[in-house]
């Protein structure tokens, strides 16, 4: 039998983790590609898991999600963003951000819809657009800051734009968007009639003072802007697989008719013990920050020194370096000489691109800091091995 994958996947590649993976494993390789940490999250969210088990919260929970966590959601927006959301009908529990992503694009788009994305982008999103019968139009963040151009966005709108992506705090690049470009984002939405999707994951992972503002919040964007988060990142608990939607009624209705069938639901006592980490004091969460900016400067000084251009980033896990200086001006050949000559793995980002505009990425490399002090001092070792 000769088989061909269905069409609406027949053109998606291997993802790059994959290979990098590989090839981290084949050299030995230190690990800086992944982008979750290597340390558990709190000792008291994994009691409330435990507990939640031993009390028999362990069969299906609601589809939309377990009222307690729900209600969690809802307190968190309000202590961190005065928004107010109804957790019975603006907020569903997905089975993390990935996929409430594809939910939404299910329950949202047509065949033929146009979805504005900013890349470079987390591997997912283009995928789960074209899955879902529609197009992605590219609008690239350029180096060394990682600004669009607000002429080359508007143009991106049409009779035919759904809804627009925007990823803030951005992976991979760290940006964090300002309430500027925001304000340029709603314009165009109110204008077009269009739907945002903010992808907020590393809301809680902000350095140097810079503030994560919520496109939700801008005059006119509530009643059109769905709002997605996780445990994942917040709370070092990535397999456990628990995020959320907000958003208006109408809309929320469309991704819980998706969801429903997508994934029935989420783990149950994760959604017990993801309750209880919504509710961690705010110490916590300024040591969790400190913490990642403790690390990124240390492993930009180490990236700095082995001859890369470092724009410090404001958020998130990553530092996308400039290998040029070094002689490179391909991310590809540049990773694979790191695994298997440094012993260090880091990930090529033009495969965050489109086609069109992956000579943006060709120039740089993607290395995470989200890992221990004591792999990042063995990384840093093995980074002074490098051509300078």
């Amino acid at each position: 039998m000769s088989f061909t994958p269905a069409a609406r996947v027949s053109t998606f590649g291997t993802s790059v983790f994959t290979e990098i993976t590989q090839l981290a494993i084949q050299h030995n390789a230190i690990d800086l590609s992944t982008g979750f940490p290597d340390v558990d999250g709190p000792d008291e969210v994994k009691a409330a898991c435990y507990a939640a088990i031993r009390e028999g919260k362990n069969q299906y929970a609601l589809s939309h999600g377990e009222p307690e966590l729900r209600r969690a959601i809802a307190a968190h927006a309000e202590r961190f963003y005065g928004q107010s959301p109804n957790p019975d009908t603006e907020i569903t529990v997905t089975n993390g951000a990935a996929e409430a992503l594809h939910s939404i694009m299910d329950g949202i788009v047509n065949p033929g819809d146009e979805v504005i994305v900013f890349e470079p982008f987390y591997d997912v999103y283009a995928p789960n657009v074209i899955m879902a019968g529609g197009v992605p139009r590219f609008v690239p963040l350029r180096p060394p800051h990682w600004d669009f151009d607000a002429a080359e966005l508007t143009a991106s709108f049409n009779n035919r734009t759904r809804a627009i992506l925007i990823n803030t705090p951005h992976n991979p690049t760290g940006k964090v968007y300002s309430r500027a470009e925001l304000e340029t984002i709603a314009a165009l939405c109110q204008k077009w009639d269009v739907v945002a999707i903010t992808d907020e994951v590393y809301e809680h992972i902000i350095f140097d003072g810079a503030k994560h503002e919520r496109l939700a919040l801008l005059p006119g964007m509530a009643e059109r802007t769905l709002t997605i988060s996780s445990m994942s990142k917040t709370f070092s608990f990535t397999g456990w697989r628990i995020g959320w939607v907000i958003g208006p009624p109408d809309i929320t209705r469309a991704v819980r008719l998706a969801h429903q069938y997508v994934l029935d639901c989420s783990a149950t006592p994760m959604q017990y013990a993801a309750a209880a980490a919504l509710g961690l004091d705010d110490e916590y969460y300024t040591a969790l920050a400190a913490d990642y900016q403790r690390k990124r400067d240390y492993l930009a000084d180490a990236v700095r020194e082995a001859g890369l251009e470092v724009t410090i980033p404001s958020a998130g896990f990553f530092i996308m370096g400039g290998i040029k200086p070094l002689g490179f001006d391909d991310d590809f050949a540049f990773c694979k000489y790191m695994a298997a000559e440094v012993g260090v793995a880091v990930i090529p980002p033009s495969m965050f691109y489109s086609d069109k505009n992956k000579a943006l990425g060709k120039g740089h490399a993607r290395f995470a800091f989200c890992k221990t002090m004591d792999l990042l001092e063995r990384a840093r070792a093995r980074l002074g091995r490098m051509i300078t």
